[in-house]
């Protein structure tokens, strides 16, 4: 028994991993049917993470039939721990197969004698109501616990009511009556009734039932006026009206009178805090009205914290349409100005106001006011917003506390928005952000520099004046190695690089590195090699990357070390281009193919099955490419003077219409270049599609690249191949509105440059100049002049999606065939589940599934009969919309022709957006068409020379009799 005991608890940490999931369910059935308890629970309690290991219906179906027999024959403590087991897992319950008779062994412990057993099931019955929410015999051993004497079970019936009402618009509509009975039952205890009136929250499944609520609410809250009973009655009050949505303007007045007229500040705390949930669940339903009067309120209450609750509701509205509609209702707007209404005196008389939260939340206001309302003329409100900000960027940057770093977060952030929308503002901001750096705190300090890097990245601000007081700053920083100080180095370093735009100077790079050997770790260096990669500084990131080679503790690390180095190296050659100068442009290119091939190996030799770096290898190799296609573009425009057209060239012009043709080869090589183009640019998208947990910043980066490369096909075609029918219109520059970084500003205005040379040349000197093929060459080396930008997917993968599917029919042997009749159809059932990393849906999230399932004939077998062409292959699709992270559909396969064919299912992702990613996964299957035994029969006796059918007739009308 002991050996037993010390095999199942081994497998507690990594050895699970080790097993499929049918060992690993057979382990913890194992646990199930010890004899200990202590080893019964502790196999129970492992089951959620065996749902999340194998989340498919087949294996969780047989795990929860194992619980319900564990809850209906095991103690209270063991009932207890599959009921937590069952609130865990709520999302797999949807996936059992065999409900009723799950619900059955649940359900028989209904009958007990023990109260707090009959209490657990009706917790576990509660948990439940997601899949059996008509279940009459359920509602009504629910109402009847309703009636216990037994407080355990009736606060179980509650709770169990509670979830019921959510999911069954039968059982709201039935108990409804029931609980207001008992609410105004005068038996009914006070703490019971507190109890109860949370579940009208529930009763929205149709108009009269809210109705209903809603009275019966109405007359508790005049009924019942003591503080607790008001508080949950006015909250249940708010979440019905959230729900039936109808209610929400009368909801919002109800609550506004509570907060103006209630002398409770309990009362008046409540109705701030549903306030601020009705803020932000339905902005648009807030009237003028009703921002008034919260102003107002705001305007009179002698009490800080309340007002900062009225402020937080207010500065939630600013940033909404509401604050549109308050100003843009207003009686006589053409004669008040902004400065008179309330809100504005409100939030201004509120800007420097000693309590920290509410000066955050007057700036805030006055913040979202000056961005949303822009056609208004708003100079004074936006000298009062910066004033603001300043005087809180003083007062909280000098403080270490959580609270002042929480405030100085929405200061800055404040600070990035009204300069995003008013850029005139910018420069007296960025100036009181480098004068308050010195004396600054540290926390302070590593959230202002984040500021100044996000101002920068939008607005070319920082101009190299100010780069002498970030260098010193730089050397002011302490020798010490504390956390604070290494983020703080990293911080400063990425202000830097976005301030020199240009290359950085030998002075700037001797100040970093030896601020680095003073006092920092391999980790702060490499972060800020990293941010050097992202702006572009490629010299100061190549001599970080060479420096850490050898401090890393494997050879992974080591070979991803040292690809960034040769990347990094590869990227300065390309900084020496000049224009005009060809042959030295051809020799830097091949110099940083070098570079580029030493670094695919090494990056190659980096990856790992469990981190594959596609993305990175997908990014470097269309590099490569690129700046081959470049190269060999280069070679082309210089071919026109290397080998000019031969004599008889003309000759061949006239006989083929061609006026290029008189050019010699250089038509030819110039139509495969842009081909090559196209098709880079057309990897470039395949890329973006499979990129789904790209950050926006690196998909525009991607985007860059394949529009750099359409520009160049496009010049080729307007210039050289067909300049009669190139159009310019498409290419006209619509997309410089909001740049989101230097990287991107440099090639938009490369963009343009090189499109206003093209256009310029056009239809001119035809065929082929000197100056078209310059200006073709010139074009590559402005784009290649741009030092590329290694964007923060390219290191770093903030969300992380992936899709697991199982096919059903599956062969043991995934070599195996499934075998098949050929006049009989395949039934393919596909299930997939979603899987997650720590923070899903951050950038964006799947709204479906897409499904693509492919036949392709392998071998065939046997005679070839004429059969149509719509049997020959199954070409299939279909949209499922995930819930809970599952989906699963079928498809019906023809397998008419008899061989072995070869199915692939694949998925892609479409986002809330409607955009369809390629994530993949591809899964294939082999099935092999079997000839059914009656064709077989029929051919066989056709192949001997016998009338088959007369037999076939006598022996079939004989058997009837």
């Amino acid at each position: 028994m002991a050996a037993s005991a010390k095999s199942f608890l081994a497998d507690a940490g990594y050895g699970e991993q080790e097993l499929d999931a049918n060992s690993a369910l057979m382990e913890l059935d194992k646990g199930l049917r010890s004899g200990k308890l202590g080893e019964q629970c502790e196999a129970v309690v492992r089951f959620p993470r065996l749902f999340q290991k194998y989340p498919f219906p087949i294996l969780i179906n047989s795990a929860f039939l194992k619980l319900a027999d564990v809850f209906r024959v095991g103690n209270n403590f063991l009932r207890l721990c599959v009921l937590k087991v069952t609130q865990q897992s709520e999302k797999h319950l949807e996936k059992i197969l065999n409900v009723d008779e799950f619900v059955k062994r649940v359900f028989s412990v209904i009958h007990s004698n023990d109260p707090v057993a009959r209490a657990i099931t009706l917790r576990m019955l509660g948990s439940m109501a997601s899949i059996i929410p008509e279940r009459k015999n359920a509602h009504h051993s629910i109402r009847q616990s309703l009636d216990s004497h037994d407080n355990v079970e009736v606060e179980a019936a509650i709770f169990a009511a509670a979830n019921f009402s959510a999911q069954s618009k039968d059982f709201a509509a039935g108990i409804c009556n029931k609980i207001s009975e008992m609410i105004q039952g005068l038996a009914t205890p006070v703490d019971l009734k507190l109890k109860l009136i949370p579940i009208l929250q529930h009763m929205h499944h149709d108009a009269s039932l809210a109705s209903s609520s809603r009275q019966l609410l109405q007359q508790l809250v005049t009924s019942y006026p003591s503080t607790k009973m008001v508080i949950v009655t006015l909250h249940t009050f708010t979440l019905l009206a959230a729900s039936s949505l109808v209610d929400i303007p009368k909801q919002i007045q109800l609550l506004l009178q509570y907060l103006k007229n209630d002398p409770r500040k309990a009362v008046k705390r409540l109705a701030i805090q549903d306030l601020k949930l009705l803020a932000n669940k339905t902005p648009h339903t807030w009237s003028r009205e009703n921002i008034q009067a919260l102003c107002e309120s705001a305007l009179h209450t002698p009490y800080d914290s309340l007002k900062l609750g009225m402020l937080s509701v207010l500065s939630t509205l600013s940033g909404t349409i509401a604050i549109k509609q308050y100003f843009s209702s207003a009686p006589g707007t053409a004669a008040t100005t902004v400065r008179s209404f309330d809100l504005v005196k409100l939030a201004q008389e509120c800007c420097y106001h000693n309590n920290r939260g509410i000066a955050a939340h007057g700036v805030r206001i006055l913040t979202n006011i000056s961005a949303s309302c822009q056609e208004k003329d708003l100079l004074p409100l936006e000298q009062d917003a910066v004033f603001g900000l300043e005087a809180l960027l003083v007062l909280c940057s000098q403080d270490d506390s959580p609270g002042a770093q929480a405030t100085l977060k929405i200061t800055l952030t404040c600070m990035v928005k009204l300069v995003k929308c008013r850029p005139h503002l910018s420069q007296s901001v960025v100036e009181s952000l480098l004068t308050q750096l010195h004396s600054a705190q540290d926390t302070a300090r590593i959230l202002m520099c984040h500021c100044l890097a996000a101002i920068a990245m939008q607005l070319p601000v920082l101009a190299d004046g100010m780069l002498g007081d970030l260098m010193d700053l730089y050397k002011l920083i302490g020798r010490s190695a504390t956390d604070k100080k290494q983020e703080l180095l990293v911080s400063l370093a990425t202000v830097i690089f976005v301030s020199s735009q240009k290359a950085l100077s030998s002075e700037v790079k001797t100040v970093i590195k030896q601020q680095l050997e003073n006092a920092s770790n391999g980790w702060t260096a490499y972060r800020i090699a990293r941010q050097a990669s992202r702006m572009g500084n490629h010299d100061m990131a190549r001599e970080l990357y060479q420096s850490l080679l050898t401090q890393v503790a494997s050879e992974h690390f080591y070979f991803w070390l040292n690809s960034l180095k040769e990347f990094s190296h590869a990227e300065q050659c390309l900084t020496g281009l000049q224009e005009d100068n060809y042959s030295s442009a051809l020799s830097c290119i091949a110099e940083a193919l070098k570079s580029y091939h030493k670094g695919i190996a090494s990056l190659t030799a980096a990856s790992t099955p469990l981190n594959p770096l596609s993305f990175q290898c997908g990014f470097v190799k269309l590099r490569i490419d690129l700046l081959q296609a470049f190269s060999q573009l280069i070679c082309t425009c210089n071919s026109l003077k290397t080998s000019p057209p031969p004599a008889i060239a003309t000759t061949i012009a006239m006989t083929s219409g061609n006026d290029l043709q008189r050019c010699g080869r250089i038509s030819n090589q110039m139509k495969h270049s842009m081909e090559e183009f196209r098709n880079l640019a057309t990897r470039y998208g395949d890329l973006y599609q499979s990129s789904f947990d790209a950050d926006s910043a690196t998909l525009r980066n991607v985007e860059l690249q394949q529009q750099s490369c359409l520009l160049i096909s496009h010049a080729i075609e307007a210039l050289i191949l067909d300049p009669e029918s190139a159009s310019f219109q498409e290419y006209s520059s619509n997309g410089t509105a909001h740049v989101e970084s230097e990287y991107e500003r440099r090639m938009m205005s490369v963009f343009n440059h090189v499109l206003e040379e093209v256009e310029s040349l056009n239809r001119k000197y035809a065929p082929v100049s000197y100056l078209h093929t310059a200006c073709l060459s010139n074009a590559v080396i402005a784009l290649l002049k741009v030092p590329l930008s290694f964007q923060r997917y390219f290191f770093q993968k903030l969300q992380s999606t992936s899709i697991k599917l199982a096919l059903s029919p599956s062969p043991r042997n995934p070599a195996e065939p499934i075998a098949v009749q050929n006049n009989q159809q395949l039934a393919l059932k596909v299930e997939g589940v979603v899987q997650h990393g720590s923070k899903p849906g951050l950038f964006r999230k799947i709204q479906s599934v897409c499904l693509n399932v492919s036949s392709v004939l392998q071998s065939k077998s046997g005679q070839d009969y004429k059969i149509p062409i719509d049997n020959m292959t199954n070409e299939m699709e279909q949209r499922v919309e995930p819930h809970n992270d599952y989906f699963s559909t079928q498809f019906l396969l023809n397998f008419v022709i008899l061989g072995t064919h070869n199915i692939t299912v694949e998925s892609s992702v479409i986002d809330s957006n409607g955009i369809v990613w390629k994530t993949g996964p591809k899964t294939t299957i082999f099935v092999k068409s079997l000839e059914d035994p009656y064709s077989q029969q029929v051919r066989l006796q056709q192949q001997q020379g016998q009338p088959p059918s007369q037999q076939q007739q006598q022996r079939t009308a004989y058997s009837r009799f």
